[in-house]
């Protein structure tokens, strides 16, 4: 099985976030700061996703409060297809909502500098719903009538 890569795709930076091989950790990894061209913005992560050995990427949706798409849902939902059109593993999107808030949270909580958050906070905020992707994955797959179910 191999690694889950994450993008939480934004205006100005991409935060990446990779699982561990066997998709139970998710850390932060980079952030990419967008060009000019979506086109290299996308060579980079197909390049990322060959280096990393990722064998499928989840992709922040950005969802409203309550829970409808709006125009940032359209442009992501563009991004996915375009980057599933460029590489040749899945690519699923997940609700992103409050991954940023939480991300700040973590960072300020950890006393980590306003200057220093700014580059950390999209990796940080990619690997929190990576996380949550990773945990709903793993009760999705769990066979019924397991130890510790209800």
């Amino acid at each position: 099985m191999g690694r889950i890569l994450a993008i939480d795709w934004g205006e100005r930076r991409i935060g990446v976030a990779l699982s561990d091989e066997s998709r139970t950790i998710a850390a932060p990894h980079t952030v990419i700061h967008r060009g000019a061209s979506l086109d290299k913005d996308l060579a980079r992560i197909a390049d990322m996703v060959i280096q990393e050995e990722v064998d499928l990427v989840v992709l922040g949706m950005p969802v409203r409060l309550d829970g409808t798409m709006g125009p940032e849902a359209d442009g992501v939902a563009e991004v996915a297809g375009k980057l599933g059109d460029r590489i040749e593993v899945p690519v699923e999107t997940w609700d992103e909502r409050f991954s940023t808030v939480a991300a700040e949270r973590t960072l300020i909580g950890g006393d980590v500098s306003r200057k220093r958050r700014k580059n950390l906070v999209d990796q940080v905020a990619a690997a929190l719903f990576l996380q949550s992707y990773m945990d709903w994955d793993i009760r999705r797959k769990k066979p019924s009538g397991s130890v510790g179910e209800e």
